[in-house]
């Protein structure tokens, strides 16, 4: 791991040393910066961002770490002594640090699977519909013939096909919980 303090991370983002850095990070399990201002916080995870076109991950449990959680691609808030502005500006807000590998982990994994079984349903979904519209114009000899009523043509994805997204993005568990902690490779599959 590499710990540097503030004064230290001021040199290091300058566009001198910044890709000596980098590399130097790289090559690092974990990088922890300690005592940086605001303003070292969100230009760190901008130059992660744009040089190493890495996703990121902001955690802040203050005012201090708001413009870094807003530059982070995802931004997660632990509400605390120091008040609610971190809370306010992520994505998603935790009580505590220690849950933070359950919302990774778990909420995570099943976010990914119920939305990539999701956008399969849409597929198909609308496959299904305009493959059936398709078709019908060959039976009615591509007059422009409505198969159907306009209410049901506007009904369809609201009321018709809602359902199953519903119930399916609500309910749908692939792994349990305590699979899912236990082995956190499980994650990575998922993506």
């Amino acid at each position: 791991g590499l710990v540097i303090d503030g004064r230290t991370l001021e040199h290091v983002l300058h566009d001198s040393l910044q890709n000596i850095f980098l590399e130097l990070t790289e090559k690092c399990r974990a990088v922890v910066c300690c005592q940086a201002t605001p303003l070292q916080k969100s230009v760190l995870v901008k130059l992660v961002r744009s040089k190493l076109k890495a996703m990121t991950l902001a955690v802040g449990d203050g005012a201090n770490d708001v413009s870094m959680i807003q530059v982070a691609d995802t931004g997660v808030g632990i509400s605390g002594r120091e008040g609610m502005q971190a809370v306010m500006a992520s994505d998603f807000a935790i009580s505590q640090f220690r849950h933070l590998r359950k919302l990774l982990l778990v909420h995570g994994h099943w976010c990914y699977t119920r939305l990539t079984n999701m956008v399969l349903y849409y597929f198909y979904k609308n496959v299904a519909y305009v493959n059936l519209l398709f078709w019908y114009q060959f039976f009615c000899g591509f007059s422009g013939t409505s198969m159907t009523d306009y209410w049901i043509l506007i009904l369809f994805n609201l009321l018709f096909t809602s359902v199953p997204p519903i119930i399916y993005g609500v309910l749908d568990k692939d792994v349990s919980a305590e699979i899912l902690m236990e082995l956190p490779q499980l994650y990575k599959m998922s993506q």
